[in-house]
């Protein structure tokens, strides 16, 4: 079918007709807001909005410092335990091999049955002495050492055990043997070994101490002191407390002396070619004139020694032995202070030495004489050691 044309003019009335009636509508409906959700109510919206983020954002934070501090606390608590874990195996370890080790030689070489019950103590000092060192014990049990019941009480009260350490001459039951025997019965203050005195055996004799005493006493440390060093036995005690909490503790005053291949210099060391070229220094050691090792240790020498080597020297020995393991090397320089004016003038300002001694002389120089005047000077006082708190 065919209709008649349209004219132009109608068509562009039509057009804005429509555009016109479009507008009205549309903008009608942009004017009118949803009911329930005013347009002046977004601004409070995006203001709640906000504090919610704000607060679960400082809820968090407080969350993640608190977790944080948790673990730190948790990852400090457990390092403890480990290390405290550590020492109890260690010791425990080092017991069970030297409970073996008795069980095994039979008899101790005193002749007491090996499955004895040991005695407690906190340390066992070991006084190294000779045959000719009978003035020198003397001027000990004068000065710093307890004699008779003090002696015995000091053990009882404060385990703290003192023995003059020494073995037996070439000609066994001879001269020699039967006055260090009266000497013995009068004081009940020698440790007796196995071996045969002289100073090439220093090394051996140093491995047979300790060897022996862990075997008589269960004690915390285990001390070599020789004959002309003057003690304050409260100081000492003090100073070895101090690290009870150490597995494996080896304490003295550390040095590092030159290896002497000059066969007549003092102290040579006919091994000298283990150390290196000529000139080189030894590894860090305790001085010889005194030094202590813990438990642990002295089970070791005791379990390892028909293999642990000697030096010429004892202290290089000791230190060689130990040179390889997993050892505190506590250099204390209180163990190694001087005769007057030295420690007296340490001693007035509060810092009471726990050993002097001449190193010029490699301990006090003419001690038999002497030792008194070091003691009035530098000694502690006799309630010191009684006083102490372990």
């Amino acid at each position: 079918m065919r209709g008649k044309p349209v004219p132009a003019k109608a068509i562009l009335v039509l057009c804005i007709a429509s555009f016109l009636a479009g507008s009205l509508f549309t903008s009608r409906n942009w004017a009118r807001p949803s009911a329930g959700h005013q347009v002046n109510d977004i601004p409070v919206e995006v203001e709640k909005l906000s504090k919610v983020t704000h607060d679960c954002e400082r809820k968090r934070k407080l969350a993640e410092k608190s977790t944080s501090e948790d673990i730190i606390g948790e990852v400090t608590r457990t390092h403890q335990a480990i290390k405290s874990l550590d020492k109890t195996i260690s010791t425990l370890e080092m017991e069970i091999a030297a409970a073996r080790t008795r069980q095994s030689a039979g008899e101790l070489s005193l002749g007491r049955v090996s499955n004895h019950t040991l005695q407690k103590a906190f340390v066992v000092i070991g006084i190294n002495t000779a045959f000719s060192s009978k003035k020198r014990r003397d001027s000990l049990r004068e000065t710093w050492m307890p004699k008779g019941a003090k002696l015995k009480k000091l053990e009882k009260e404060k385990g703290i055990v003192i023995r003059f350490v020494i073995g037996h001459s070439v000609t066994p039951g001879g001269v020699l043997d039967r006055a260090i025997d009266a000497e013995n019965a009068e004081y009940q203050d020698f440790l007796r070994l196995g071996h045969i005195e002289g100073y090439h055996e220093l090394s051996t004799k140093t491995r047979l101490y300790f060897s022996t005493a862990v075997t008589m006493w269960d004690a915390e440390y285990y001390v070599k002191v020789d004959d002309d060093v003057h003690l304050n036995l409260g100081m000492l005690v003090s100073r070895l407390s101090l690290h009870r909490s150490k597995p494996r503790t080896y304490i003295g005053c550390m040095k590092s002396g030159p290896v002497l291949s000059q066969k007549e210099v003092k102290y040579h060391e006919p091994e000298f070619w283990k150390f290196g070229e000529e000139g080189n220094k030894y590894f860090r050691h305790a001085t010889g004139q005194i030094y202590a090792i813990s438990k642990d240790l002295a089970a070791y020498i005791s379990i390892n020694s028909p293999i642990l080597h000697r030096y010429a020297n004892e202290d290089v020995s000791l230190g060689a032995w130990f040179i390889g393991l997993d050892v505190q090397h506590v250099d204390d320089r209180a163990l190694c202070c001087g005769t007057p004016p030295d420690c007296e003038w340490k001693r007035q300002t509060g810092n009471v030495c726990a050993a002097s001694f001449d190193w010029s002389c490699s301990g006090i120089c003419r001690s038999v004489e002497r030792m008194k005047d070091v003691h009035n000077s530098c000694g502690e006082g006799d309630g010191a050691v009684w006083n102490t708190e372990l």
